[in-house]
Formats: C-alpha cells, structure tokens, sequence
C-alpha cells in the first residue's frame, strides 16, 4: 500500500485525497471563512496547519487524511470544525500488513547514465563524503581526555591540513554501570564499531579508563576490529592518568594528519551514498512539503542504486502496514512487525513516550494531533519504492534501496544509530525548526514552510515550502534535492556545518538498566 496523495488547493485549504474527511488549512483560517469552494463556513479561527473538518464526523468515525487513519471522532463533529487532539481520540485499531502484495521492483537508471558525485575512496574501497579524525570513548571516564584532546587541534593548527575537515570526540555517558552481557551491551559496541569502521574517518582513536565494563579488549573481539596504525587504543591506567594520555591522543593524532591530509576526491557513483532520514520540530505541513519532497529524491536515489535509510519506529507506528505491503518478502515485513511488537509489548509498556500516543508540544502546536498523524508524514521520507530490509539499532546496512532501522524517535540517538550502521549523509525535514548537525557526516536540514525558513535561513539548506506557495512542483522539489544531496556530499558545506554544529549529538541509545 502507497500513501496516494490527490492534493487540490482550494482557497484557504488544502484537500489532500478525495476519501478525506478533514482539509488541511493552508494559512490562518478566519471564523465564518467560507471554505472549500463556498461549501461550507470556518466555525472558528484555525491556526495554518491545522485540520478542518470538510464533512460531519459522527462520534467513533475515523479521521482520515491522505485516506489513511490518523484517529477516531471524540464527539460528533460538524463540518468546518477544527479538528485536533481536543476532539480526536487515539486507539488502536486493526491493520492489514498484506505483506509484499504491492510489492514492484525499482526500475534502475542504467549503469552508463547514473550521478556521481565527488567522494574519497578509502583502501578498502568505500567511499567517504567527509574526512575527520575520531576520538572514541569506551566508557563515560574517558570522556574528558577524548574532548581535551580533540580541543588542542584549533582552526589554527589545523590550516596546514586543508582536506581534513576536522579531529571530533565522540563521547557519551554510559559504558560502565550496565549489564555486561546482552542487547545493552552489544547495541553499544555495534554503535562504537560502526563508527570506528566509517569511511569518513581517516583514522581513529580508542581510549578507556581500564576499569569499566565496556573494556578495549571485548569490544574489539566482540565486533572483529583490526587494529592497527589507523584504529589505535589508549587506556588511561596504563597510560599514566589523564594528562598523560591527552598528551598521547595529541601526539598521534598529529602522527596521522599528514596521512589523512593526502586524500583525492574523486568521481563515484551515487550507489555509494546511504542517506539516514530524519525529521523533528514537525507540523501540519510536514506530510504535505517536506516529507513527500525527501521522498520523491529517495526515489530517485534508489533508482540510481543509492540506499534510503528510514527509521524512527515510534514515527512509523500507526503506518506500518504502508510498508510491510511494499516489502520485498514476508520476512522483511515481519521483521518490521517484530521490532514494533518489540517497542509496544515490552519495551514501551505503560510509558508516556510518542508510541503510545503523544506527540511533543511542538508538533502538536504545529497541528498533529497525535502519533498516527505524525507517522503518516514521516513514513513518506523513504519514498515510495519496495522495502528491501529492516535492521537492528547500529547494525551495518548492506542492502541497497529503501531500508528501515530501528530507532527511538530522538533525533540525536537516531542519526547516531544510522551512522553506526554506514549513513554518510543526513537529511532533516523540519516544520518547526530544527538546529542539527551530525558529525562526521554532514547534515542537510528541508523546511517546510516559507515564513520558518526565512525566519531560519542561517539554518535551513532548502525551502520546502515553495511547494505549498506553487512556486515548485513536488517533482522539482524532490529533484532539487537530490543534487542539492550530491553537491554536498562532494564536500559543499551545508548550513549545519557552516555554523559547526555536530560535536555533541554522537548519542547511542542506551535500552538497559543502570547498576
């Protein structure tokens, strides 16, 4: 099953399939509008972004958008009615996940007529769309070392080394404290591999305290790392304390640069990107701009033997069924079936977290009324092609075409799940207004609207929005960020790079209990 869209502007609205119940408000809405082609009266001001009822909606009916339900009346609603979470009840209801009944193989590009873009082939034959130096922790204690270390490499210093883009610490808070065995465990060493393994890094750097449950040693055994001049380890025990092994961090990271300052771009096909998809700060328009624009260039990317890397499960809930359809096989459906089993029948059981039904503050001030409403845009990031493959948190993506792993919604655990798992591009639809980077890999953030953008251009690589003014078609849209994906991917700067964000939202996903 595809979401179809059938979207009329009419006015002041915006109607988005003809089976729907609601029309969306395309600007501020007055009370006694005329809406609709005349059809019927605003019975009060509506926000832009908004839901407006465009039938009476008996109590128990379901709320349909896009043709899809995205909830169930409260009440009885008369036409013209805003409809929001005042008036929506959220429950569950059945879906059919009609696995691989609509599923079709992706017609490729031909091999002679694909995109390239300008990439750093590494030895081994990936390609990378950046060029840092990582400190790694193993554990909390050694956060301090990794951040002093990576501090000593200033602008200054680094100007002799012009194709490096920069010596980044990735630390986090846990490593120590948790079960030593088990999915806990092993999502942390997947996350901390996936990233010592990721091309865009020229070189690593490991350092633990010693004494902590995610020991060097494990960690490298458990995830087959090869060590050696460019994956190096530090121990701070061993070393001689804190400002001993800053100094050895400093000393071999300084032995590396002019290595990892001779990299080429060079041209590569588009096959070698896998663009992790994100959204936050979502509103009423993300379904309608943004999103479907994303995922018309995913389309295109899959066609030209790129990967699309879906995630957020909590964002999908409520639309699984949209994709379990399309998926390659019933054991790829399953599988995605399985993780959100996962989330609602243990992990989320009784917790007031976005799958079992709220939305944060912001989209629901930006018109969604709930979790099903939210997952109806952010399912639409991937496109429309087959689902080839679902994977766990930071597991390495190997398959081409549109893929989903399993993340919480949190922007920041997310991103770092997926570029564990090889993502070495970030793009983020935002309808609020989102500030997001994600080193190492560059991050390029789509508005959704005109009047955020403009307020946040310093922030937003592309404007969205256009659609909505008819400025722009979704296919132009969609096209334009596609190059706009490759331009940066061959080393252009996006606005979150510019501005340097991306040293502090290295975040794993930390599932287990504290002890």
């Amino acid at each position: 099953m595809q979401i179809v869209a059938e979207k009329q502007v009419v006015g002041a609205v915006i109607r988005l399939h003809s089976q729907d119940n609601v029309v969306v408000a395309r600007r501020e809405v007055a009370l006694g509008e005329p809406l609709d082609g005349g059809r019927y009266r605003s019975r009060s001001q509506v926000p832009a972004g908004y839901k407006i009822a465009s039938a009476d909606i008996r109590a128990g009916d379901a709320i349909r958008k896009y043709n899809v339900t995205i909830g169930f009346a409260a009440t009885d609603i008369a036409v013209g009615t805003m409809v929001h979470s005042h008036n929506v009840d959220f429950r569950e209801f059945d879906r059919d996940y009609a696995f691989s009944r609509d599923y079709r193989p992706v017609e490729m590009v031909p091999a002679d007529r694909r995109a390239t873009f300008q990439g750093i082939v590494r030895a081994n034959g990936e390609v990378a769309t950046r060029n840092y130096i990582a400190l790694l922790s193993t554990v909390n204690c050694s956060a301090t070392v990794i951040r002093h270390a990576a501090q000593w490499f200033t602008p200054e210093r680094m100007a002799e080394f012009p194709n490096v883009d920069g010596v980044v610490a990735f630390a986090h808070g846990i490593g120590c404290g948790m079960e030593m065995t088990g999915e806990p465990m092993d999502l942390l060493r997947r996350t901390l591999a996936g990233y010592a393994r990721h091309p865009n890094f020229a070189a690593v750097l490991i350092v633990g305290l010693g004494c902590e449950r995610n020991q060097i040693g494990a960690l490298a055994e458990a995830e087959q790392l090869a060590l050696g001049p460019r994956l190096r380890t530090f121990v701070m025990q061993e070393v001689g304390g804190t400002r001993k092994t800053i100094a050895a961090c400093v000393d071999a990271v300084r032995e590396l640069l002019p290595e990892a300052n001779a990299v080429r771009r060079q041209a590569v096909p588009a096959s070698h990107l896998k663009v992790g998809l994100q959204c936050g700060g979502s509103d009423g328009f993300s379904s309608i701009t943004a999103n479907p624009a994303l995922g018309h260039a995913m389309d295109i990317l899959v066609r030209h033997g790129g990967t699309a890397i879906l995630s957020e499960t909590p964002e999908i809930y409520g639309v699984e069924h949209t994709l379990t359809s399309r998926a390659v096989s019933p054991e790829v459906g399953q599988k995605l079936v399985d993780r959100i089993r996962w989330w609602k029948e243990e992990y989320a059981v009784g917790r007031d977290v976005q799958i079992n039904g709220a939305v944060s503050p912001g989209n629901h001030k930006g018109g969604l009324a709930n979790i099903f409403e939210k997952s109806l845009g952010s399912s639409m990031k991937g496109g429309t092609g087959p689902l080839m493959d679902v994977y766990r948190y930071a597991e390495p993506v190997r398959t081409p075409g549109l893929v989903f792993m399993d993340t919480p919604g949190y922007d920041p655990t997310s991103a770092t799940g997926q570029i564990a798992g090889g993502a070495n591009l970030i793009a983020f639809t935002t309808g609020r207004g989102s500030m997001f980077g994600a080193k190492p890999v560059p991050s390029v953030k789509l508005a959704t609207n005109t009047p955020m953008f403009e307020r946040l251009e310093e922030d937003m690589d592309i404007n969205c929005g256009e659609i909505l003014d008819g400025t722009a078609t979704m296919e132009q849209m969609g096209e334009r960020i596609f190059l706009h994906l490759l331009a940066v991917a061959s080393g252009e700067a996006s606005k979150s790079e510019l501005l340097g964000l991306g040293d502090n939202e290295f975040v794993p996903w930390q599932i287990g209990i504290m002890g």
